[in-house]
């Protein structure tokens, strides 16, 4: 069985360099030069807030709402981790777009064969046993990559040993059902720009919750709609008989 990887990324030893793109874009051929934003030439980007870097990437969730919802599928969850994407099977509907919790795809809206770009958390390299070209860039380990259960048990290490220097909180270990990509924080991820009201919950679970009361509002809709139709079509009924009978004219006082 695949074990599955992570990446840890501690945000107090991020000091901006941009080594993780520039490795992203040379490993993914990319257009080389420093982006602020996620775009379908960058699948990771450094921002700054007040002098703390941010490194934003595909979160790689472990119950992706972007493989729930693409009707063709075009995205796959592999057993490693990685969220994969396949173009040629891409009707661009960008549904995925929408449904992503982390608000990551981006869409080649200026070529004339547009694809949703993302990071590929590096599944060529992972299934050669290596590490992300972001991980194995990171000149000050703020970015680390190892298997899940290990990240995890590092983040936990981490706050016990700097329990006054980081918020004590994994971002990502319970996010959405969980993700691949885990963050550690020196100061409150709503400060950082961090969606921090997602819940726990798997997103594509909330979806088949809500469409699992679909056939019931469907049957009582259609009982209803059934009725109103019956009762309508009865009471036509009810006037053509009253019409066609023998005496329906003495009734209405037309003759005598």
């Amino acid at each position: 069985m695949a074990q599955k990887k992570a990446l840890l990324i501690d945000i107090s030893l991020c000091v901006g360099c941009n080594a993780c793109q520039d490795a992203c874009k040379v490993e993914n051929n990319l257009a080389p030069g420093e982006e602020k934003a996620l775009s379908p030439t960058a699948y990771t980007a450094l921002d700054d807030y007040d002098g703390v870097f941010v490194r934003r990437l595909c979160q790689h969730c472990e119950v992706p709402t972007c493989v729930s919802v693409c009707p063709v599928g075009a995205f796959t969850k592999t057993p490693e981790g990685p969220v994969l994407y396949d173009a040629g099977k891409c009707i661009g509907c960008r549904y995925c777009m929408q449904a992503c919790p982390f608000n990551v795809p981006r869409y080649e809206w200026a070529s004339t064969r547009p694809r949703v770009q993302k990071c590929i958390f590096c599944a060529p390299r992972l299934a050669k046993g290596l590490p992300t070209a972001c991980a194995e860039a990171c000149p000050t380990g703020a970015t680390v990559f190892g298997d899940r259960d290990e990240m995890l048990r590092q983040a936990l290490e981490h706050i016990a040993a700097r329990p006054k220097e980081l918020v004590h909180r994994i971002y990502g270990r319970e996010e959405v059902g969980g993700t691949s990509v885990f963050y550690l924080s020196p100061v409150p991820f709503e400060r950082l720009g961090f969606e921090t009201t997602l819940g726990s919950e798997p997103l594509p679970m909330l979806t088949m919750s809500a469409l699992s009361k679909v056939p019931n509002v469907v049957a009582v809709g259609g009982t209803l709609l059934a009725g109103i139709w019956w009762i309508t079509n009865r009471r036509d009924d009810v006037r053509r008989h009253e019409a066609e009978r023998p005496d329906a004219k003495h009734q209405d006082g037309s003759e005598s």
